[in-house]
């Protein structure tokens, strides 16, 4: 039997990392549930207090497909390398010359919102070539 599996980052702030990662993926903010038309008005029902309305932040894929990818505030700040990564695939089937230059136009892209280059991988014998970027609070992933 298969299992449905979510994504969880610890973070400094939910709600920019999660508006960040939405960008990159194209997924969504999770909608409130039941009859609540926002976040904000499910909270107030709730009686969460302001200060932790940011403690934690969802996205979903529009289109149903992916995994829910949830944000949670933690006090510390990243130490070290990350034991699991993403591979956001944004040259699937290129190669060469040409993957390369697709892969640079994600990593711009993504530049502006926020991340960092950290490091590229050329195509091999045995990788077609990766760019490895830092999200905006440091975790790594892969332009694939």
């Amino acid at each position: 039997m298969s299992r449905e599996v979510q994504i969880t980052f610890d973070a400094a702030d939910p709600a920019a990392l999660a508006a960040f990662w939405a960008e990159v993926l194209g997924y969504v903010l999770q909608p409130p549930p039941g009859d609540f038309t926002t976040w904000d008005e499910a909270l107030d029902a709730w009686g969460v207090p302001p200060e932790e309305r940011n403690s934690r932040s969802a996205l979903i894929d529009p289109d149903g497909d992916g995994p829910r990818i949830f944000f949670q505030r933690v006090p510390e700040g990243k130490t070290a390398k990350n034991r699991v990564h993403l591979d956001v695939r944004a040259a699937p089937g290129l190669k060469g010359d040409e993957r390369m230059a697709a892969l640079s136009v994600e990593a711009e892209r993504l530049k502006a919102l926020g991340a960092s280059e950290w490091y590229r991988l050329e195509g091999n014998a045995m990788d077609e070539g990766i760019i490895v970027m830092y999200d905006p609070e440091g975790n790594e992933f892969c332009l694939d």
